[in-house]
């Protein structure tokens, strides 16, 4: 008789899991029983009280290294434990610590330039904003030449070299933000790559041994405010610890007229110059203006935490294997104030809504009657705003192999105006996971878009990227544009809105303009995405060509995996 239980048993298993495996057929619907956990779990409620706690003064915006950064980090840490997840990292703990470094520069109010036939004096905050790359107290800058150097960029494979050369050392470099984006065979068109990213400009004059770099400001290649330049970079910055990198002495933004001024100062235009570095036969061009600069810098060592749980997979060969729910709990802290006087940057949808998504779609994971069979880690990282801190650490230091990441579904922000016709997922196009979004849309009735703003690079500003570093696909949806019972603009209109006045500003908070049913739907698409990609039987796969393509195989080639 034990035998013969044992034989059904096992022929019950055997046939869940052929069940189980035909559900992931195309043309198969998805187990109701997924369904209904991401329906039961996946609620206003359930998102409405984490953002609101997340978000609330006592946290006072989630600054790395504070109080609210502590009291973030137990809350996500004790919700998980309550779901019956298990410490992620080594030796069962729920969280990865690692150190930082806060600076806080004392930068002159006014930045004074000599050109050829004028003075310039450019002033802190309206003018410039600028941060230390020296984890240094004091740092100086005599008599350096602004040079100007188009994009900053080389890229061999597009055949392009903004510097041919040049010996830049001790310079100030003058470049401007984006990358080419007149040509849709050259760097991608209208879409933004790495290249058009500010910390690719830092990095790549630091390469030069250039003294520094003024990045020029505009709304349209930033793709977000002046304003937004103040409120990100004008308080104490944090950078993990600094190793044997290349580094500039000063990292520098200036709006587009303080450029302007400036470059009149020695006989330039602006216009002129950004025209004369549309082509790959450009040359840096010494501007004949000399600047002096010295500044110091208030030096702290503190240390902030990732958090993460796993729910273990139920499949033994498999369970190894890992999809990461990813989402970041820092914020700016307590900054300058803003009209109404309010000081403290909430974070509410950038990104506590993104913590309560992956709370909501941890709890409907742990509800299932079968665990998915690869593992599920829900990882909450820190110092996203300051640089991609906290996955970049995790991705340096992952508690599984990077070949064993099967893929990451980062939620950075939520949809607070209502229900859309569409999804836009910014990774579209990179990996097959576009056809576990497409899929996954069309059960909701939804068609999937790449990225609708792709001139301001997404994919490069979120915790995705530092995944996608080492290999790893990613899934990251965003708001849709096309809002149910709205005319065409609406939503491009709200969400440009939003960016103009909230985004990384004290406003950012929850009110009663909110409405969940969008946010709602977006979870529950990225919840049923990555329950598909913990049930395949194969890992996810860059598209031939892209360019993480070469890690991914590093990665496998490292478990001895072809």
């Amino acid at each position: 008789m034990a035998a013969l239980r044992e034989t059904a048993r096992l022929g019950f298993i055997l046939f869940t899991l052929l069940l189980t495996r035909a559900a992931l057929a195309e043309d198969t619907p998805l187990p109701a029983a997924v369904e209904q956990a991401a329906r039961t779990y996946i609620t206003r409620g359930a998102l409405e009280g984490p953002i609101r706690f997340l978000s609330s003064d006592l946290l006072e915006g989630r600054g790395p290294a504070t109080r609210g950064d502590q009291l973030a980090r137990l809350y996500l840490q004790t919700r998980l434990e309550g779901l019956g997840y298990q410490g992620a990292f080594a030796n069962g703990a729920w969280q990865q610590p690692f150190d930082i470094v806060g600076i806080r520069g004392q930068f002159p109010k006014s930045w004074s330039f000599q050109g050829r036939s004028a003075r310039v004096d450019l002033t802190w905050r309206e003018d410039y904003i600028a941060v230390s790359g020296l984890q240094s107290e004091s740092v100086a800058i005599d008599d350096a030449e602004l040079v100007f150097v188009g994009y900053g960029i080389q890229a061999p494979e597009f055949r392009w070299d903004d510097y041919k050369g040049t010996n830049l050392t001790g310079k100030i470099l003058v470049m401007m933000n984006n990358d080419p984006d007149w040509d849709p065979n050259l760097f991608a068109g209208k879409r933004r790559l790495y290249y058009g990213r500010w910390d690719y400009k830092y990095e790549s004059a630091a390469r030069q041994d250039a003294a520094g770099a003024i990045i020029i400001h505009t709304t349209p290649s930033a793709g977000y405010p002046w304003q937004v330049v103040q409120s990100s970079w004008g308080g104490e910055q944090f950078a993990l610890p600094a190793g044997n990198e290349p580094r500039l002495r000063l990292k520098a933004w200036a709006s587009e007229d303080a450029v302007r001024r400036l470059l009149k100062s020695s006989g330039y235009e602006l216009d002129q110059l950004v025209a004369s570095a549309h082509s790959r036969d450009f040359h840096p061009l010494p501007l004949g203006i000399r600047t002096s600069i010295g500044f110091t810098n208030k030096l702290a060592s503190v240390q902030t935490a990732n958090v993460g749980g796993v729910l273990p997979g139920s499949e033994p060969q498999l369970s190894a294997q890992v999809v990461v729910l990813s989402a970041h709990h820092d914020h700016f802290g307590i900054g300058e104030p803003d009209a109404s006087g309010d000081r403290i940057h909430h974070g509410a949808v950038d990104n506590a809504s993104g913590c309560a998504q992956v709370l909501a779609i941890a709890q409907a994971f742990a509800a299932l009657p079968e665990r998915p069979r690869r593992s599920i880690l829900a990882l909450f990282v820190a110092g996203e705003e300051r640089g991609l801190l906290g996955s970049k650490f995790y991705a340096e230091h992952p508690s599984v192999a990077a070949g064993r990441i099967a893929a990451d579904i980062n939620i950075d922000g939520g949809n607070i105006f209502g229900r859309t016709r569409d999804a836009t997922s910014i990774a579209l196009g990179k990996s097959s996971l576009d056809a576990v979004a497409a899929r996954v849309a069309a059960t909701q009735g939804r068609t999937v878009k790449g990225d609708q703003f792709p001139d301001r690079g997404y994919y490069y500003r979120s915790d995705q990227f530092s995944f996608a570093r080492i290999g790893v696909p990613a899934l990251y949806f965003s708001d849709g544009t096309d809002f149910i019972g709205r005319p065409p603009e609406w939503g491009r209109q709200q969400i440009e809105q939003w960016e103009l006045k909230k985004y990384h500003q004290p406003a950012d908070k929850l009110d009663d303009s909110w409405n969940f049913d969008g946010m709602i739907e977006d979870a529950q698409l990225a919840m049923l995405s990555a329950w598909l990609v913990a049930q395949a039987d194969a890992m996810p796969t860059w598209k031939a060509g892209d360019e993480f393509e070469a890690a991914r195989k590093r990665a496998l080639a490292a478990l001895g995996s072809p």
